[in-house]
């Protein structure tokens, strides 16, 4: 099983993103404690987890403008893919159905440990070179 917890060896060397990507990881891990609790508790925190999650995905992206990260369209799709799941999911929850929240919960640590080693590697690499110009 794959982990939810955070661990520095997941690092990316670029503070703010790394700090971004534990607080997903520690949010994540909040909520499948919350998990085993009763309907209404997860209910909030799953809606609280879609909402870090937005976050964390709008500033990546901003950042990635600033910077004219060219697999930007790319990066962004695959943050649509995952915010399109997790909107679903936050729905059936809000009628009730909170087990589809569950198996979101359960899916997103695989899906952000996957993109952190793909797609955010190559955006932390470029905030590399351009910390690394000369003005």
């Amino acid at each position: 099983m794959l982990t939810s917890q955070w661990k520095q060896d997941m690092a990316l060397g670029i503070p703010a993103m790394d700090a971004a990507h534990e607080a997903l990881f520690d949010a994540v891990a909040r909520l499948e404690q919350l998990a085993n609790l009763g309907d209404p508790q997860f209910s909030v925190g799953f809606r609280e987890l879609v909402a870090a999650v937005e976050r964390d995905f709008r500033e990546e992206e901003d950042l990635m403008e600033e910077i004219g990260f060219p697999s930007l369209t790319n990066h962004r799709e695959q943050h649509a893919r995952v915010l399109g799941g997790l909107h679903h999911a936050w729905a059936a929850v809000d009628e009730g159905d909170v087990e589809q929240g569950r198996h979101a919960l359960a899916l997103l640590p695989q899906w952000l440990l996957f993109h952190q080693a793909t797609m955010d590697l190559a955006l932390a690499a470029a905030l590399e070179l351009v910390q690394c110009k000369p003005a």
